[in-house]
């Protein structure tokens, strides 16, 4: 059984839609962090950087933060989603350290400045954007003639998918990147997707793309 530690973002649906496409037991733990709830004394022993998601995997007694690496783990614990042969396996590693590296934190700010607080910073706002159309960019010449990141569908599509998720947050138009586009309404076809997407609540309609 893992415990669950989360909020409505990107980050914490990348690792409840692996939950859900593993079909394992989860507890969900609502983190309000628009109310400060990651910020508590008692979140901080299980999450040292005051951020979600977090996981408590109750078989072993393992507390884990950042994303990736929960994703990392239970992709091994439960061999799926992370290829065993070697080159395989960094291929989707690569990319899994592309998305924590670039697109997440890039897309991010961009949140902040084009969504959030529009005409406030334009050198922040034109530097995040032309990031985010330099990432689409590179996320759509990846995904040509294929159709997952990675050859084979991997914890690297469940990581980037819902950032790609926020594309109206981003001032993107998904018909610009059509590989982009493609994959992403493939993955949204899977049932997972759609449930791990509404964790821990269901906020609206998910973005047809």
């Amino acid at each position: 059984m893992i415990d669950f530690y989360t909020w409505t973002t990107p980050n914490g649906r990348k690792v409840s839609i692996l939950l859900e496409e593993l079909g394992i037991d989860y507890e969900v733990h609502a983190i309000n962090i628009g109310q400060g709830e990651q910020k508590t004394a008692e979140f901080l022993k299980i999450g040292p950087n005051n951020k979600i998601p977090v996981i408590v995997d109750r078989d072993n007694g393992l507390t884990l933060m950042e994303s990736g690496a929960i994703l990392w783990y239970l992709a091994d614990k439960y061999n799926k989603f992370l290829p065993e042969d070697p080159l395989a396996r960094m291929k989707v590693l690569e990319w899994l350290m592309w998305q924590m590296g670039g697109l997440g934190p890039m897309l991010g700010q961009a949140h902040q400045y084009l969504h959030f607080n529009p005409g406030k910073a334009p050198f922040a706002e034109e530097r995040f954007a032309g990031e985010v159309g330099r990432l689409y960019g590179v996320l759509d010449r990846q995904l040509e003639g294929r159709d997952y990141i990675v050859d084979s569908y991997s914890i690297a599509d469940m990581a980037c998918w819902p950032w790609a998720s926020r594309y109206e947050w981003q001032g993107v138009n998904l018909a610009d990147y059509p590989n982009v586009r493609a994959w992403y309404q493939r993955l949204l076809k899977r049932e997972a997707v759609r449930k791990g997407y509404h964790v821990p609540k269901v906020m609206g309609d998910i973005p047809p793309g």
